[in-house]
């Protein structure tokens, strides 16, 4: 079968390349194609904006922020709830489309993306309806007392990761516009058409016309947005290098910066964990989206006194994980999301077994109907320490690095040794040991007895090189809008001029 005649890409594909001030735009931009991981094959041509499309969305930004910061925050909260609304409605087709783009099974995207994206919007808009100040009392006789007011920040830039791409669109959009700013997504470039899906769904809700848009491109086109004087907010997810590169080019007007980066995550077992949670932690921690989260538990620390208990379990869930069409909702490892990802991946992957013993994969596997897709095999390799490239270097594929350890302090200290600090697990049934080993641990986003779980309402983030600030939770309503400070007279002062 030609998988490129199923879905029907011409009912699924959004018109238009931008959507600017309200209305989806064709673009006049140079032009490439949207390719789907799992065939190689174009579903889309995709034009890149132009300069005068950038300022024709930040005029639209600005204009549309002059209505929505003045809108009521219950208005503000209807509209998210019912963008929200029609992500639900519209979950099969988005998240057909989300494969597509991704390569990543239909099961994931049907289940996540889009779900998690809706999810998003009605957590921010309950936030949205009860934003609040603080009276603030003085000593003194006088009297005098002040207050507080939280208020938007402007124009806001949104740049996303190829990923999660709907999911990280909402992660942006939602609390900058429960704020009352006006947002301009830019996606990824290689998966540029679900963000036009929430462009719909917010213009259909009843959102004004500039204050959410969407501008494709590549890294010219982020860093000109980046750079741009009318731009007040610029969060980013992506590659620790990439965050650099907007801190930098943010500087010279100083802007509001959110980072979310990258990670080489600790995951580590104690003897006393339940196996058959740690090995189903460790699979979801390496191998889900065929790898490439950020948050991934790439480092996977077992206790020595139950490593081969570990490793027959991990070993045989592994052999059982179906490779295919990511459309087929049986299917659990799809493609790497681009052909350059998949020669790097490969990169990684060949290079493993002189860094430890191979204990799983390292074949690329051939899916039928699929030849030309960027398929890898999940791969296992017990590292010979932890100096080896795939224990420090963030693979962003299928690999996970086993380790064995014998005490708690020496299994901090190697968790610890990176320049990373995203995220970090720990499974035990200590409950103390838990708690006293996470304290412990230099990371942003932890679990016990879990991994990659992550509720809108937790803050999600890193530490170290793995980013700035936080999103989700309220924390991020702090990253979209900014303090005033009002100090209230009550009497004349006695100035001393």
């Amino acid at each position: 079968m030609n998988v490129m005649t199923q879905p029907d890409l011409a009912k699924l594909v959004p018109a238009g390349n931008h959507f600017i001030a309200g209305k989806f735009v064709e673009g006049e931009g140079r032009r490439i194609d949207d390719i789907y991981p799992a065939t190689g094959q174009p579903i889309a041509t995709i034009a890149w904006a132009t300069d005068d499309e950038i300022e024709q969305a930040v005029e639209a930004a600005r204009a549309g922020f002059k209505v929505w910061r003045a809108t009521p925050l219950a208005e503000r909260a209807r509209v998210l709830r019912k963008a929200a609304e029609l992500l639900r409605e519209r979950n099969r087709p988005i998240a057909t489309l989300e494969t597509l783009d991704t390569g990543k099974p239909l099961q994931e995207t049907l289940a996540v993306d889009v779900i998690s994206g809706a999810e998003c919007l009605e957590y921010f808009a309950a936030q949205a309806a009860v934003q609040t100040g603080e009276h603030v009392a003085f000593s003194g006789s006088r009297g005098d007392w002040g207050y507080t007011v939280r208020e938007p920040l402007g124009v806001c830039v949104g740049i996303g990761a190829w990923n999660y791409p709907i999911q990280i669109a909402c992660w942006k959009s939602a609390p900058a516009l429960a704020c009352g700013n006006a947002v301009i997504f830019k996606p990824a470039e290689l998966t540029p058409l679900s963000a036009l899906e929430l462009a719909r769904a917010l213009a259909e809700a009843g959102l004004p016309d500039g204050v959410f848009n969407v501008l494709q491109g590549d890294g010219a086109v982020g860093a000109k947005l980046v750079a741009h004087p009318q731009v007040a907010k610029v969060s980013l997810t992506g590659e620790t290098t990439t965050g650099a590169k907007v801190l930098k080019g943010a500087a010279d007007t100083i802007k509001n910066v959110t980072l979310e980066l990258g990670g080489k995550s600790p995951l580590i077992v104690f003897a006393d964990a339940d196996i058959d949670q740690a090995v189903g932690g460790a699979l979801s921690a390496n191998f889900y989206s065929t790898g490439q989260v950020c948050s991934n538990g790439t480092r996977v620390f077992v206790h020595a006194d139950i490593r081969d208990a570990f490793v027959d379990k991990l070993l045989e869930r592994t052999a059982a994980l179906k490779i295919g069409d990511p459309m087929d909702e049986a299917t659990q490892i799809g493609p790497l999301v681009s052909a350059e990802h998949h020669d790097k991946v490969v990169g990684y992957l060949k290079a493993a077994p002189d860094q430890g013993e191979l204990l799983a994969g390292g074949e690329r596997p051939v899916v039928e109907g699929f030849e030309g897709g960027y398929w890898v095999e999940p791969m296992i390799v017990e590292c010979t320490d932890d100096e080896v490239a795939i224990a420090r270097e963030e693979v962003f594929g299928p690999l996970l690095s086993l380790f064995t350890f014998a005490d708690e302090d020496e299994v901090v200290a190697r968790a610890n040794d990176t320049v990373y600090g995203l995220s970090a697990g720990v499974f035990t049934s200590d409950l103390a040991r838990a708690h006293r080993v996470i304290a412990r641990l230099e990371a942003g986003t932890c679990w016990i007895n879990a991994y990659n779980l992550t509720p809108i309402e937790l803050p999600f983030g890193g530490h170290k090189r793995s980013g700035i600030g936080r999103e989700n939770g309220r924390w991020a309503m702090e990253a979209y809008s900014q303090v005033k400070s009002v100090y209230v007279a009550m009497d004349p002062v006695e100035y001393p001029y």
